[in-house]
């Protein structure tokens, strides 16, 4: 027997709650339209049931003149609901080139960031017709199946878990399940535009596939499922098989790459950059880079797309990120409260090897300027060019290396954050983190 509109919804929230660890706090996201109110309303009861925590956010981003009663009707609810509410006014960059719903939509991630726990869990409110309307988005912008994959149900983001319960549930279960609660709500005005992409999908396409083809949005939200399994699988494998081409400075190898059909080198590539948290190439360039794997040793090939490049060097392919770095920058550090350098990488202490008193010194901390040289325990003095030069480092990456030096002017410590690289002195002991490490803690 079916469940009624109500009851599917309910089983869902209840369901998602089962996978909630007991002491986490469980957020809605609230706009303040139907599929938001509903799920609040309707989480009220759950978390009751389950013993969860339960908050509500809402972020207005002025954007329109009925902003104002979006706020004023959350507030509402909440306060009849008795659900704590944060309300986070935020500034929308409009000029950033992501277009006004992407520019709003990092600006509302950015306030979930800044008022979420660590740990907590955000439900969203979306359901499968918006899943659809993201697929024919992505299918028109011709993304790739990352893009075909649409949202995720569930996605772990900056300590947070973003969950969205009702992403198999179509819209008209959710105005069904309003009315048997006799729900209130504030419809967005601009939803009725169809200047907007979205809109016009919404209004104008579906509708008409939907009459030519029945259920043509659950079909195409059950596609957006296949992609998102079917991108999993593709990333385990290539996460599987980047350590066999990675070196320790980060390149990939390029023999090994060659040896490899050019849709795998497209798979590796991408998932190396996302591995590293950098952007992936356009596929025009991507395809340049890829089409000079095989120039000679000594080319200076060099590939950049917005935020990131891809250099080759001694059969290595290096994916970098284009961020600058101050040219020149030194910083006094007491070597007992943590430092974070400008290209990531924190260093928390550096101590005498020896003893159990140490004495609280003033360290410089800078970049290379040339002619260092650690004295290394059992290998003598060694320049740290030469150290450089024996790690396989490329020459790019040589003036980003971060010395430590004494009030003396002695070298302690050379650190490479991108690669995670570090060399200390004989009689000294530095505990730090590289980017990678810290990424995983986070």
């Amino acid at each position: 027997m079916a469940l009624l509109p109500l009851d599917a919804l309910t089983a869902r929230l209840d369901n998602a709650l089962a996978e909630t660890p007991p002491g986490r706090c469980v957020w809605v996201a609230l706009s303040g339209g139907l599929d938001s109110s509903l799920l609040l309303t309707l989480a009220t009861d759950a978390c009751q049931r389950s013993g969860h925590r339960l908050a509500a956010i809402h972020v207005n981003h002025g954007l329109q003149a009925a902003a104002g009663t979006f706020e004023q009707h959350c507030r509402q609810l909440c306060q009849c609901l008795q659900v704590p509410l944060t309300v986070a006014h935020v500034a929308v960059d409009t000029g950033s080139g992501k277009g006004l719903e992407g520019a709003a939509r990092q600006a509302r991630y950015a306030a979930f960031a800044r008022q979420l726990g660590r740990g907590d869990t955000l439900w969203l409110a979306q359901h499968q017709d918006d899943q659809a309307e993201t697929f024919l988005l992505a299918a028109l912008r011709g993304s790739g199946i990352r893009g075909l994959a649409g949202m995720p149900g569930v996605r772990h983001w900056q300590g947070v878990t973003l969950v969205r319960p009702w992403l198999d549930i179509p819209q008209v279960q959710l105005n069904e399940a309003a009315q048997q609660r006799s729900l209130d709500w504030v419809d967005d005005p601009t939803n009725d535009q169809c200047e907007a992409d979205r809109n016009f999908l919404r209004h104008r396409i579906l509708p008409a596939l939907e009459s030519r083809w029945q259920g043509a949005g659950q079909r195409l939200a059950r596609v957006a499922r296949q992609a998102a399994d079917a991108d999993t699988l593709l990333s385990e494998y290539a996460l599987a098989e980047l350590p066999d081409l990675c070196s320790p400075a980060g390149g990939l190898d390029v023999a090994g790459m060659m040896a490899r059909s050019r849709a795998r080198q497209r798979l590796l590539v991408r998932t190396q950059c996302q591995r590293l948290g950098l952007p992936t190439p356009p596929a025009k360039r991507l395809e340049s880079l890829l089409d000079q794997l095989d120039a000679a040793p000594d080319a200076q090939v060099r590939v950049a797309w917005p935020q990131g490049e891809g250099r080759l060097w001694r059969g290595r392919l290096y994916l970098l990120t284009t961020t600058s770095a101050p040219e020149q920058w030194t910083q006094v550090w007491r070597g007992r409260t943590p430092l974070v350098t400008p290209l990531g990488g924190r260093a928390f202490s550096v101590l005498p090897e020896a003893g159990t008193q140490c004495r609280h010194e003033a360290f410089q901390v800078s970049w290379r300027q040339g002619g260092e040289v650690l004295p290394l325990a059992g290998r003598g003095r060694r320049d740290l060019k030469r150290l450089l030069q024996e790690a396989g480092l490329p020459p790019w990456e040589r003036k980003r290396v971060v010395v430590v030096l004494t009030r003396a002017g002695q070298c302690i410590a050379a650190l490479h954050p991108p690669s995670g690289l570090s060399w200390v002195a004989g009689g000294w002991r530095l505990v730090w983190q590289a980017p990678s490490a810290l990424a995983d803690l986070e």
